[in-house]
This record gives structure tokens, C-alpha cells and sequence, in this order.
């Protein structure tokens, strides 16, 4: 069931089944959600279930604003209260030590907690009437089945999981991409996963380097979304350059399957039975777009999905993360 996120009997009816400890499909700036209270761990249970998502695999928790971190964390270092001042609400997720004993099942068991304020006006709206409900956060991955392509609209949410789910409908999401997630536990900031935001802007709001993930020396942090395989469509998805794609497509000729490209390259094809789109030259509009075409595409019935590789460069990193996961998933 699909409700207008924009109308304030639809933010209620959305926060009393929170509330009640069920399900719902939340907007975010960055993708749609499966949200449930945080600290209702038969809820959180829901989520893992619905979604086939290990019970060890933690959850981001959604909070309104900076204030409600103390309920989850005991102390919020330096370096990761200046990039909570600066960057929220949006796209960015930090990774804290968590209070005993609260969101133990959101956070798949484990002694950190990622939080995220989200931008986007009908997530704070819902977020702000949960906590007149009692709700301190809202554990909220992306809604789609575990390792698939995440949704930016409600339609694909209702797609994954049917019309028995309430859905908060606030358009498409205008990131398109999850958000940047940041382990600050281990006493200086380190990516687990890129997102929208630009590495150096991350370190310049921390006022101290930023580490990459392989910098790190021993077992690997946990965290939601950075599994090598993920965001895959159903059909095989192969990263190749624009020459590469050109070749292919010739060789093939008429007799070419159904096979998608989405290139920033003008490609042509001679068989009616490939997809040809175009990337967007800009990075952030290539994110915005990236799930949504990945479904399609699936919806299209391709049996392969061939992707011109991103530019090397740091504005691209997100889209080639989220690209390189799709790509090892087939």
C-alpha cells in the first residue's frame, strides 16, 4: 500500500505502525528504506527476515537529529562530532561505539552502531512523529531482497515486496546512492564505503586524514553494505570500456541477444534486441540514475547488462563501487 509522504495523516499512520512494531518503506535522500523501530528487536527481526538478510549483518539506525545519538552511543569522538555537524542531515552514516544493552539486534550483535540523519522531508517528518510515538531511531536498509538493486522509488519498493507493505511515497529519491559510511571507533576516520560525498570535503569537515578501508591491519569492521557482491540485478552485469563495448557490438551485428549497455558513449547497434542508454556525463546525476536503470533492465528482460566503465577520478567513486559490487555479484 502506497500513501502520499507528503500528507500528515499518512506520517501518522506510518509512525503508529512503527509504533506497533511493524514494517514500513521510508524515502530517503539517498534510497527507499524497510524501516522499523531500532529498539524493537522482534521488529528488527521482521527486517532481516523480509529482506533474507544474515541476523549478523548490521543495520543503519535513522535518527531525526544529532541530539538522539546519545540515546545509542556513550561518547561521540571529535573528528566524528564535527563531520555529524557538518554533513548531517545527509547522505553520511557513522560508525560508533554502541551503549550496552540498546538496538543490540539492529546492529547485528555487534559493539558499534551506525547512525544517519536523513535529509530528505518525509523521512524527518516520520522520524519526528516516531519519537512522539516513544522511538528513539529507526533501523532502515535499503527495501529491496538482500544483495539485489536497491529501490529510489516507492513503485520499486512495492515491486519487492507487494502491496501488504505501507509505503511512504516521497518521489524519487535525488541521491540515488547510499550514503558514505564512516567507522569512527578507531581513533581516526575511516571509509568503509564511498557515497556521494567527496572524500576530500570528508576530511576537511574532520579536520584530520581520512583512512581507506585496506589501511586498516586486522579483521575487517562490520558494516551495512560492504559486501564485495551487492546491488546486483538479475541479470549479469560486465564493466568494459567505451572501445570495448564498440567492438563487441559490431562483432555481434544483427545477431546480437537481448543485452543492455548503458555507456556515455554514443553506441549503435544493429539488432533491435539491444537496450542502448546513455550514462550521464556528470556523476551525480550517473548515481541518481544507476538503480533505477539496473532495474529497468531487468524489467526489460536483458540477460546481460554491459556498463562503460567510470572515470578514475574521485567524483565517480561511489558509482564505481556500487558498479564494481554489481559486477562481482554475476
Amino acid at each position: 500500500m502506497i500513501l502520499d509522504g507528503n500528507a500528515p495523516e499518512a506520517i501518522l499512520t506510518a509512525a503508529r505502525a512503527l509504533a506497533a512494531g511493524e514494517l514500513i518503506g521510508l524515502p530517503t535522500e539517498t534510497v527507499y528504506g524497510l524501516a522499523a523501530n531500532a529498539s524493537n528487536a522482534a521488529a528488527v527481526a521482521k527486517i532481516f527476515s523480509t529482506k533474507g538478510r544474515p541476523a549478523d549483518h548490521p543495520l543503519i539506525v535513522h535518527v531525526a537529529d544529532a541530539e538522539a545519538v546519545g540515546h545509542f552511543v556513550p561518547q561521540v569522538p571529535d573528528f566524528a562530532q564535527r563531520l555529524i555537524d557538518h554533513f548531517w542531515p545527509g547522505p553520511l552514516t557513522v560508525i560508533l561505539p554502541r551503549r550496552d544493552g540498546v538496538a543490540e539486534a539492529a546492529a547485528g550483535g555487534h559493539p558499534t552502531i551506525g547512525l544517519r540523519c536523513p535529509s530528505h522531508p518525509v523521512a524527518q517528518a516520520l522520524l519526528r512523529a516516531a519519537a512522539e510515538q516513544g522511538i528513539f531511531g529507526v533501523a532502515a536498509p535499503s527495501a529491496n531482497r538482500f544483495g539485489r538493486v536497491s529501490p529510489t522509488s516507492a513503485a520499486h519498493v512495492a515491486a519487492e515486496f507487494g502491496d501488504t507493505l505501507l509505503v511512504l511515497d516521497g518521489g524519487p529519491c535525488s541521491v540515488g546512492i547510499e550514503s558514505a559510511i564512516i567507522d569512527c571507533t578507531r581513533g581516526a576516520p575511516v571509509v568503509l564505503r564511498p557515497g556521494q560525498l567527496a572524500r576530500a570535503d570528508i576530511e576537511q569537515a574532520a579536520g584530520t586524514r581520512v583512512l581507506s578501508k585496506d589501511e586498516l591491519v586486522g579483521a575487517d569492521p562490520q558494516a551495512p553494505g560492504t559486501l564485495s557482491a551487492h546491488y546486483a540485478p538479475s541479470a549479469r552485469v560486465r564493466l568494459m570500456g567505451a572501445e570495448e563495448l564498440r567492438a563487441a557490438l559490431d562483432l555481434l551485428g544483427a545477431d546480437a541477444p537481448r543485452i543492455a549497455v548503458w555507456s556515455r558513449a554514443e553506441l549503435r547497434s544493429a539488432s533491435p534486441r539491444v537496450i542502448l542508454r546513455r550514462m550521464p556525463a556528470e556523476a551525480a546525476d550517473a548515481a541518481q540514475q544507476l538503480f533505477s536503470v539496473l532495474r529497468e533492465f531487468d524489467d526489460r528482460g536483458a540477460t546481460l547488462i554491459w556498463v562503460e566503465a567510470t572515470p578514475e577520478s574521485p567524483e565517480w567513486e561511489g558509482v564505481r563501487d556500487r558498479l564494481a559490487r554489481a559486477a562481482a555479484s554475476g
